[in-house]
């Protein structure tokens, strides 16, 4: 299967990327930076060099390709409004190819984020009471959604929960801080975050690209329930010398943080009914309980960039 790739050097998407070589696919990945796009050639992708809110950069690749699966994302000011531009060029293009004998698929990532918290275990079919911070992604979904629903397009919507892997992402960021000496928890650190395994989570992308009838929303979590106080506790003690914790407060947070201290604040617990339905079934349930293998994955992360 060709498939095209936004956001192949970024941390979900370089996750998905490798999940789709394993795979046997054929990649087209959409990149900025020549440098990256040469480093990704050499492991047999196409690259396309562009930006994603300059559509006429990748439109001809994306529509030689049998479906597209975007987890890019710019992170400025403008980044929502960029978003909302890709997904409708991206979806434009998939619409165009569905006079085909098999519909194209659109893949789009969003986030966990968009419940708020949870009172009770979230499943796909939750309502959405977003964070401030990610307030305008429930309107991209809809827009994805809502072009699945004309029956041209498969459309689907993963909504990951707090990545884990490697040396990028929050958890990196706490592993970092480890090393460090001192890891800072917004507020009391008693809220739960639903976490995934970056390779699980690629695999959920493979699962939805390769199903033929995979489609609507997806959440995608390990299901531990994890309390950030532990996650902070285990990655603090397994570093060279046990670091240091400092519950930051909220108030305190938002002064430097803004809306992004409130995320990382929300009290979620999340389930992903139909994300198994596909056989999807993550390997790892738990950051604190495999600590010292992301140490390892972090170590040798840093070592490879």
């Amino acid at each position: 299967m060709r498939i095209f790739l936004s956001g192949s050097t970024g941390y979900v998407g370089s996750a998905v990327l490798d999940a789709l070589l394993r795979g046997g696919h054929q990649v087209t990945a959409l990149v900025r930076d020549p440098a990256k796009a040469e480093r990704i050639a050499r492991r047999g992708v196409q690259p396309v060099v562009g930006e994603l809110s300059k559509s006429k950069s990748y439109a001809a690749a994306a529509d030689a390709c049998d479906g597209i699966i975007h987890t890019a994302y710019e992170y400025s000011k403008r980044g929502p409004d960029v978003d909302r531009e890709a997904i409708e060029s991206l979806l434009g293009i998939a619409r165009r190819k569905s006079a085909g004998s098999r519909a194209p698929f659109f893949v789009y990532t969003s986030g966990i984020w968009v419940l708020g918290a949870t009172e009770t275990p979230a499943d796909e079919h939750a309502p959405l009471n977003p964070a401030a911070l990610v307030a305008w992604r429930p309107a991209h979904e809809a827009l994805v959604l809502e072009a699945g629903a004309e029956g041209k397009v498969r459309t689907a919507v993963v909504r990951p929960g707090i990545v884990y892997g490697g040396s990028r992402g929050i958890i990196g960021d706490m592993l970092k801080d480890a090393a460090n000496g001192l890891v800072r928890v917004i507020g009391s650190g008693k809220n739960h975050w639903p976490c995934v395994y970056d390779r699980d989570l690629a695999d959920l992308y493979l699962r939805i690209a390769t199903t033929p009838d995979a489609a609507g929303i997806f959440h995608a979590n390990d299901e531990g329930d994890e309390r950030v106080n532990d996650i902070a506790e285990a990655l603090a003690n397994h570093a060279k010398t046990p670091a240091d914790i400092r519950h930051v407060p909220l108030e305190e947070a938002r002064a430097k943080m803004g809306d992004y201290a409130d995320a990382l604040a929300l009290d979620q617990k999340v389930r992903s009914p139909r994300a198994r339905a596909l056989g999807w079934n993550p390997s790892l349930r738990s950051v604190a309980g495999n600590v010292a293998r992301l140490l390892e994955e972090f170590r040798n992360a840093r070592e490879a960039a």
